[in-house]
């Protein structure tokens, strides 16, 4: 198959779930297939990027906007100069005609047997009517985690935002699904939230994967120390909120009962909430050259979420590295994972503060957590993974002249950059 796959902002170097998820599969897919990678990002025209890209990538075309990386005033500014727009700020503002132009050759002579648009954010800058068999990949239900955000938000303008914000977002994402042939999920419980706006038939499920050779388990036998870690990016509005809640209302509860344990915040660009965490038994890295290296000196690994949508990578990987994990529902949502067997899943302040001494206490029990952990972990490989996506893109390029363009409202699309001819 010939496949055009488009990605808005700079996939390397490979951080955010999003990122390594689709990084992963694209891989996959490029070793049976002619694959063009279309990457476009703000800024210069950075020639390191375009470089490593077409090494790691080759026959990606990369394409900078040229459009300056604004500061929180200006984007701020931006916001409130698209709040007459349908389309939302988080969408609108990756609206570009250089990529409109780009993308519309890319459809052309030759054409693909399909397209894949990578998430909302890249939808902007499709054709009203896309005649190319294609899917959007949806790594997360977006309107779901804007949802989440004015349920929780204690501070009421901020509260104001995001219900004004989860309107819009709702409203485009609706009519994202039917503008494209098919729909791509990540798991069952997003596919549910989606079939309500689109036939379910036009949604499959991928599960998320892990790279099994990097997340490979420690098999030493050294003891570990009662090292609690939190793993994710630490700029992403849900993670802050996370490690926040877990900090002010369950950190202090394991302290009580056992008051030698530590608690790591380990992921990149740290906002300043999370810095303010920062205790004699409360740390955060920054950045660091390998996070399994960290992973492996972790006793229990939490995932505290109450935001979020689509699933966490950083539980499988946590899992084939052969932790055992504490998480909130919401945190371990959509994944295959069964609480009590591979996995201890808490809702309450109080119960998961229990759950973690219980485990840093009891290294029987929590061995057991880490075998069945691995093992459930060892079933997703992203050579699995990429399989399952090549399979649906093949089905769908296979009936792709008899499936009718799908169509985006008019005013579902209005942005201040002019919409694709």
């Amino acid at each position: 198959m010939r496949i055009v796959w488009v990605k808005a902002n700079k996939i390397l170097p490979v951080h955010s779930g999003g990122d390594i998820r689709s990084f992963n599969i694209l891989r996959e897919l490029a070793v049976q297939n002619e694959l063009v990678f279309l990457s476009y990002y703000d800024g210069p025209v950075d020639e390191t990027y375009e470089r490593e890209l077409q090494e790691r990538l080759p026959g990606a075309v990369a394409v900078s906007t040229g459009r300056a990386v604004g500061s929180s005033v200006s984007r701020g500014l931006d916001y409130l100069m698209t709040l007459l727009n349908k389309a939302p700020y988080a969408v609108s503002r990756f609206a570009s005609v250089k990529v409109q132009e780009r993308l519309k050759r890319c459809l052309g002579d030759p054409r693909p047997d399909a397209v894949v648009c990578d998430f909302l954010d890249a939808a902007i800058n499709f054709p009203n009517e896309v005649t190319v068999p294609s899917v959007l990949f949806q790594h997360n239900v977006e309107s779901e985690i804007w949802r989440r955000h004015a349920e929780t938000e204690t501070n009421p303008a901020k509260r104001m935002v995001y219900r004004l914000e989860f309107k819009r977002i709702l409203e485009y994402e609706k009519a994202a699904l039917q503008r494209f042939h098919h729909v791509i999920a990540v798991s069952a419980h997003d596919r549910e939230l989606m079939s309500g706006w689109v036939d379910a038939s036009r949604i499959t499920v991928v599960p998320t994967g892990v790279d099994l050779g990097q997340y490979a388990p420690d098999h030493s036998k050294k003891e570990l120390a009662p090292l609690v870690m939190f793993v994710g990016a630490m700029d992403w509005e849900p993670n802050i909120d996370a490690v926040e809640y877990f900090c002010h209302s369950i950190w202090p509860a394991v302290l009580a009962q056992i008051p030698g344990a530590r608690f790591r915040i380990v992921g990149r660009n740290p906002d300043r909430r999370v810095l303010n965490c920062v205790s004699t038994s409360v740390e955060v890295t920054g950045r660091v050259p390998s996070v399994i290296e960290h992973l492996r000196e972790a006793a229990v690994v939490v995932v505290p979420l109450r935001i979020g949508g689509g699933t966490r990578l950083k539980i499988y990987e946590a899992m084939a590295a052969g932790k055992a994990v504490v998480s909130t529902s919401v945190g371990a949502e959509g994944l295959d994972v069964h609480a009590g067997q591979d996995i201890i899943l808490e809702d309450s302040p109080e119960t998961f503060a229990d759950s973690i001494v219980m485990l840093l206490r009891d290294a029987e029990r929590r061995k057991q957590f880490e075998r069945s952990a691995a093992e459930l972990a060892g079933r997703y490989s992203w050579k699995e993974v990429g399989k399952t996506f090549e399979a649906v893109l093949a089905r769908i390029s296979g009936v792709g002249t008899r499936l009718p363009a799908g169509q985006f409202s008019a005013a579902a699309v209005r942005t201040a950059d002019r919409p694709m001819a």
